[in-house]
């Protein structure tokens, strides 16, 4: 009985292995890399601007930039445009600070009828906070080796 149920599965596996849809591997990573990339340069464009008008340094550009980087992917989210932007790029629009934009804001549009306070507030956080938790932990954990590497180091 135990051989006839792995022998299905294993018939299972191959008949779905043959009418499995191909990836085009190769052109999503090249697209992912594109979009990933403009998007990065759309962030290289602001910093400019920022540091040109507003006389910011090259130091403290950073938080701006990133601010406003994630206020455009949630206007572009709002008006439906950026979630386009990812079933076109894939991860190439997930990984950047932009992602995490989408994200947030996904989550907010999704629960508004619920309420702002349990609805959007509740779930704005979900998705994205898991990111904001493992961000924080790993700011703390290279603050903390940084430190012992100061202090006993000699750095």
């Amino acid at each position: 009985m135990a051989n006839n149920k792995k022998k299905n599965q294993q018939q299972y596996q191959e008949f779905a292995k043959q009418r499995e849809t191909k990836r085009p591997l190769i052109k999503n990573c090249i697209r992912a890399f594109l979009i990933g990339g403009l998007i990065c340069t759309i962030g290289q464009v602001i910093s400019t601007f920022y540091i040109h008008f507003f006389h910011f340094t090259e130091e403290n550009v950073g938080n701006p930039t990133v601010a406003t980087l994630i206020f455009l992917t949630m206007l572009l989210t709002g008006f439906g445009i950026y979630d386009k932007i990812a079933q076109f790029a894939g991860a190439g629009s997930a990984v950047p600070v932009t992602g995490f934009g989408n994200a947030v804001i996904a989550a907010a549009i999704e629960h508004r009828t619920e309420g702002f306070v349990l609805g959007v507030g509740g779930n704005m956080f979900k998705l994205a906070g898991s990111v904001i938790l493992f961000g924080v932990f790993s700011a703390f954990i290279i603050a903390l080796v940084k430190t012992i590497l100061i202090q006993w180091g000699g750095l």
